[in-house]
């Protein structure tokens, strides 16, 4: 399968991948064959890239952080319970459910994390732009423990880092819908009400008996940034919860990569450069080090050019050095089409570089399916 930006897509062309709205619900099925109506219905729902079938890629498949079960498990239990939460009053109520509901969450996403080697942050189903709250708590969950299992910490301290990240959002359930769902960029004065969410989730948090209190912090710092320029407090350096760290580098990342009506997901490559423009004044250098060697910048499927002028798609990633991708390369350095395709491992051609995404304009149609 290879990445196509929808801008590209032409009638005729097949998904290989299905697609989803945030419910986990199918809105196309894979080997659909699309039709100008098609792409123009995935453009208008904010979806920018999609997987296409291609017989010269139909190898590559894109492996599963979660499993489907477990992901439809998960956002079952955000939905539920997130919205039993906006449904009473914040004031002197408690939420006994909360633990028991999330420790569920946390351990299937950890025992599915477990069964997966070298597993890496990468693209995965592709859904509409309505990037809902129970879909972007999930991904920051799965990421932040990723993240958290690659630095070492222990079952019990994942754990409760996996509990911070899932519910590190909660407060926003308390915040107008009005503003939480507006489709275009905040004002000033609605994005200081939205700051909020931080100290609504960790009031929420902080008593409840089956969350730790590490969890509620992580609710309350996880806009926090070292150089003190977060919110809701200005916290600096290790005043900040190093689990809030973790899922401010989560958050961040996710939010730039997700479906937004108003804004262009970006790329993984794309969102990195941006974290890494923050390195030891937003994020701290260490944590944003371990993020950057477990995410795929370069996803499988995606179209790159290399700086021989050779374009093709990316077939395999080292788990251990996703910067350095195995490229298969399907057009020569004049974007001639190759009878006979061929691979180049960048971790073994040191000379190669990738200097840039192609997106398809350039270069001859695709072979329909």
């Amino acid at each position: 399968m290879r990445l196509l930006p929808v801008k590209s897509l032409q009638p005729g062309m097949r998904l290989a991948q299905k697609i989803y709205n945030d419910d986990g619900l199918i809105l196309l099925s894979d080997e659909v064959e699309l039709t100008a109506s098609l792409i123009k219905r995935l453009s208008s729902l904010g979806i920018d890239f999609v997987y296409i079938s291609d017989p010269r890629t139909q190898d590559i498949q894109i492996p599963e952080l979660i499993s489907a079960e477990t992901e439809r498990m998960a956002i079952q239990e955000l939905r539920t319970n997130f919205l039993k939460i906006s449904n009473h009053s914040l004031k002197g109520l408690v939420y006994p459910y909360l633990g028991k509901a999330f420790l569920n969450v946390v351990e299937s996403i950890m025992k599915d994390l477990g069964s997966r080697d070298n597993v890496l942050i990468m693209l995965g189903n592709i859904h509409t732009a309505d990037h809902t709250l129970f879909r972007h708590s999930l991904n920051v969950c799965i990421y932040t423990l990723m993240l958290g299992k690659a630095f070492g910490y222990s079952q019990r301290e994942l754990t409760v880092l996996g509990l911070g990240a899932v519910l590190h959002d909660i407060g926003k359930v308390k915040i107008d819908p009005a503003i939480l769902h507006k489709p275009e960029r905040l004002s000033q004065v609605e994005f200081e009400v939205m700051k909020q969410h931080a100290e609504i989730g960790y009031r929420m948090l902080k008593d409840e008996p089956g969350i730790p209190l590490q969890a509620a912090h992580c609710a309350y710092q996880h806009h926090e940034r070292i150089d003190g320029s977060g919110y809701p407090r200005g916290l600096m350096g290790s005043d900040i919860h190093e689990y809030a760290q973790w899922i401010s580098i989560a958050d961040s990342y996710d939010a730039m990569t997700s479906q937004r009506v108003y804004n262009q997901a970006l790329l993984p490559h794309q969102a990195v450069e941006i974290l890494y423009a923050g390195c030891g004044t937003l994020y701290d250098k260490q944590k944003l080090e371990i993020f950057r060697d477990h995410v795929a910048i370069y996803p499988l499927g995606m179209t790159v050019v290399l700086n021989t002028g050779e374009v093709g798609v990316v077939s395999r990633i080292h788990p251990f050095a996703p910067q350095r991708p195995v490229v298969r390369v399907l057009y020569g350095p004049g974007h001639e089409e190759l009878q006979t395709p061929y691979e180049l491992d960048l971790m073994k051609k040191l000379n190669l570089v990738i200097t840039g995404i192609d997106n398809e304009s350039a270069l001859p149609k695709l072979e329909q399916v």
